[in-house]
Formats: structure tokens, sequence, C-alpha cells
């Protein structure tokens, strides 16, 4: 393979794997807050059990989460060289914004949540989980800037520095073969760049997404508790915090979704047909539900729904989403190859699409899986209200448990699929219609070095994956602080609304 794919490869692998942390590190930390605030508000111990333990989960994947993210700001220097000096104002300043108002703040209060239980007063602990999660956001806001300023560039302008001399370049200026490694993306409004067009929509996704992975992560070790009958007010009381905020995040995530892919409508329509496989522009544009995508033939062979491409995408099911024929458009390859007359353009036309099948494949499976993850949550939720979820008694309750328990997987192939249909959909262009991911790469490192690297990062991350998996099952399979019976509630006229409503009357409904 040559060095492009190689390079490629194993940026995707060591983002995929990094990506598994980041997203259970910002749900958790809600969840902290949720706990250990109806812990002030109740003064009930049961909650201070849920967040100590919780934290404790929480120390092993953030310990994991900030060893891997470290080696991908090295391969930017390493295998990116040119793309790291093309994009070095724009990343230099969201990054050093990161490190200043996220990771700081994360750090600055990790060890007071972590070892500050019983050392400082209830109120200085709460304020440190709130500073912990708030700073893990501040993280997540920052990366999904940068990387949505490489979706949809703005405030910025051109930089030529060629024999000593610094010129600025037009406006929509196309870079030349020659220009590579001489041009820089320099900011002109640094709030421009924060607010580019796709990163708010893409933030708000990304951050639901997070939540739907902390609560199922939650609801699934609530589950297995709940199946082998250990812990059981403590279970309970997990499941319904997270199943709340599954709940939410996914009301909040189907909003996000539509103002996401309207988005993707505006800025990259290119992407969106790759998604779906348009080829040809009709009117009533289908949407499939699943299936794959000849690209040989340029056909897609799967179950469509008429019309409903066409009305997510414009709320109207008339007005037709451009196809891959029409895309990019032949002012856009003019200026690229001028001269070529538009029958020589459209044979051009296909270098500037990404891998079709592969983008639809990873679209579809992020669509379908969180459907799925969206049904758990509300028909948990249902059960719940209906006084079902904790009856494990009933063999269909415990089933369900069973489920529940592998759930966790569920958001986190969302996730990854999500992502990786994001970063694929843009391709060829790792600065979208600027700069290509070929000319991005750098000039002095050979395919041997690439893979030789890959095959250690390889060996390096399945060992702290397996000692990831390991320390989880320890401290799951050890439980809370208190192993023994659970303590005894207070009345719910003690603690009033808030108190029923997070425990709930599952007895009391179950009888009625």
């Amino acid at each position: 393979m040559d060095v492009e794919t190689l390079a490629r490869i194993q940026f995707a692998f060591t983002v995929a794997f990094h990506y598994i942390y980041p997203p259970l590190t910002m749900g958790l930390g809600l969840l902290l807050v949720l706990m250990e605030g109806t812990y002030l508000l109740t003064a009930n111990r049961l909650y201070h059990r849920l967040a100590h333990f919780w934290t404790r989960i929480f120390a092993v994947v953030f310990s994991i989460g900030t060893a891997t993210g470290i080696v991908m700001e090295f391969e930017f220097g390493t295998n990116w060289a040119t793309y790291s000096r093309f994009v070095g104002d724009i990343f230099g300043s969201a990054l050093a914004a990161e490190g200043i108002f996220a990771f700081m703040l994360e750090a600055g209060f990790l060890s007071l949540l972590l070892f500050g239980w019983e050392r400082v007063g209830k109120k200085i602990h709460f304020f440190a989980t709130c500073m912990v999660s708030l700073g893990s956001h501040f993280s997540a806001i920052w990366i999904v800037v940068a990387n949505s300023w490489m979706q949809t560039p703005a405030g910025y302008h051109l930089e030529l520095l060629r024999n000593g001399v610094s010129s600025i370049l037009p406006l929509n200026y196309v870079l030349q073969p020659e220009d590579i490694g001489h041009v820089r993306a320099v900011i002109d409004s640094f709030w421009a760049m924060v607010f580019n067009p796709s990163s708010l929509e893409r933030l708000m996704h990304v951050i639901f997404g997070t939540w739907l992975t902390g609560s199922f992560l939650v609801m699934s070790v609530s589950a297995y508790y709940l199946i082998r009958g250990r812990h059981r007010s403590f279970a309970e009381a997990s499941m319904k915090i997270a199943l709340f905020l599954a709940v939410f995040a996914t009301i909040c995530q189907s909003i996000s979704a539509d103002a996401t892919a309207r988005g993707v409508v505006r800025n990259q329509p290119i992407k969106l047909a790759a998604m779906e496989g348009v080829y040809q522009t009709t009117p009533f544009t289908p949407m499939n539900l699943f299936g794959f995508v000849d690209t040989a033939k340029q056909k897609v062979y799967s179950i469509q729904i008429p019309g409903l491409l066409s009305l997510l995408a414009f709320h109207n099911m008339k007005t037709p989403v451009t196809g891959l024929h029409e895309l990019p458009s032949d002012f856009f390859l003019a200026t690229r190859f001028p001269g070529k007359s538009s029958l020589e353009l459209s044979k051009l036309r296909p270098q500037f699409w990404p891998k079709v099948n592969a983008v639809f494949q990873t679209y579809h499976i992020m669509i379908a899986v969180g459907s799925m993850v969206f049904g758990m949550a509300f028909f948990s939720f249902f059960l719940w209200w209906r006084g079902w979820l904790f009856r494990t008694d009933l063999f269909f309750i415990r089933l369900w448990l069973f489920f529940l328990v592998f759930a966790v997987l569920g958001p986190q192939i969302c996730n990854q699929a999500g992502w990786f249909t994001a970063e694929l959909g843009r391709q060829p262009w790792i600065v979208y219609n600027i700069l290509k991911t070929s000319e991005a790469l750098s000039k002095r490192v050979s395919a041997d070095q690439v893979l030789g690297s890959l095959f250690l990062f390889f060996a390096i991350y399945a060992l702290l994956f397996f000692a990831f998996l390991y320390l989880m099952n320890r401290k799951i399979q050890h439980g809370p602080d208190d192993p023994q019976e659970d303590p005894q509630e207070p009345s719910d006229q003690k603690h009033g609304f808030l108190h029923q409503l997070v425990l709930g009357t599952d007895s009391s409904r179950a009888s009625s």
C-alpha cells in the first residue's frame, strides 16, 4: 500500500480507538453531576454511593482516554506535516483554547473529584464534579470546532510564502501543485472560525451522542446487577437516573439529527448524495433503509421509501436531492481544469466523489443502530412507568435486562459510524474544497515507516484495551462501597417530590 493509504488507516485506527473514551467521559461526567446533586438535595446516602462508585469508573475511562489522545497530536507532525503547516494557525488557536479552557479545568479539579470524598465539604466536592464535567464538554467544543472548520472553512485567508516573500491570495483561489507546502490558512476572524457554518449543529449532535453513551453504560451495569440480584437499590437508582438522561438525550438527538442533515444539504451536497447513493437528480428522492451501492454501475440496490429523503432534507417531498452526476458543478470543475469541454468535465467529476458505498454503509449503520438505541431507551422508560422494569421475577423482564447489558455497544457503534460518515464523506478533501488529502502528507515519511508504527500502535492499543476491560470488570464485580444489605430508604414524605421522582414507587404500581 502507498503512504497515503497507510497514513489514513493509521490515523483512522488511532482516532477510532481514542473515540471510545471521550463520549463515556462526557456522559458519565454529567451523570455524576446528577447523582451528586440528587444526594445534596435529598441527603440520601444511596446517591452518595452512586456518585462514589461511578467516579471510580470515570477515573478508568478518563485515564485511558487521555493516554490514547496524545498519539494523534504527534501523527499530525509525523504523517501529515504539510497539512499541519497549512492549518497550523487554525488548529493552533483551537487546540490552545482546549488546553487553557478545557483540559486545565478538567485536570485541575479531577484530583478533588477522585480523592476529595470525605476530605472536603459536600458542596465543594459537588462543585469539583461540575467543573470536571464542564471541562470534558469544553474539550469536545474545541475539537469539534477544529474538525468542523475542515468541513466548512470560514474566517480565514490564504497566504503564500515563497522565496522569503509573503502574499495574500485572492478569495476562492485554487491551489496549484507548486503551491503545496508554501501556502497556509491564516485566521481573519477567530469567532468566524469558531462559529463556522457547521460547528454548532455538529457540536450538539456529538454532545447528545455522548450523553447517550454514558447513560447506556450505567444502564448496562445496572441491568447486570438486577439480573444477578446484587445491589438492588443501587441498581434501580442508577437505572432511573440514566434512563432520564437517555430519554432526554434521545429527544434532543432527534432534533439535532434533523438540523445536522439539513446542514449537510447546504454545505456538503456531495456528502449527502453519497450517504444515500443518489446519482440521478429526481423529484421525490427516496431514502434507502438498507442495501448496497454498485459503484461500477452507479446503482443502489435497497429497500426505499419514496420521497422521504426530500422530506428530511427540505421538509417537502417534491424538491429533489441533487445527484452525483451534477456534483461538483461545472463551474467548480472549470476553475480547476480550464479549457475542458463539458463532456471532459463530466469524466473528471468522479475524482471529487468519496467512496460512495463506504459512506452509504457507515451512514446506514448509524441510522439503523441509532433507531434501536432510541427504541430501547423509550421502551425501558415505558416499562419503568408501568412498574415492570424491576420485576426480575418475570422472564420477559429478565430477558429485556439481558439485552440492556449489551446495549452499551449501541451508542458506541453510532458514534464511530457517524464520525466515519463525516470524515469519509468529505473525501478527497482534508480541508473541504481547498486542500486534498493526498496533498497533505509529509514528504519524507515512507510506507515502511508508517506500516511499522501502525503495527506498534495496534499492539500497544490492544494492551490498553485489555487493561481497560480488566479494570472495568474488576470494579463492576466489586460493586459499590457497601456490598452488604442496601440501606433502608427514607420515607417519601421526608424527601418529597424529588425523592419520589428519582426513586419512584414501583412496588405500589406493580401491586396496583
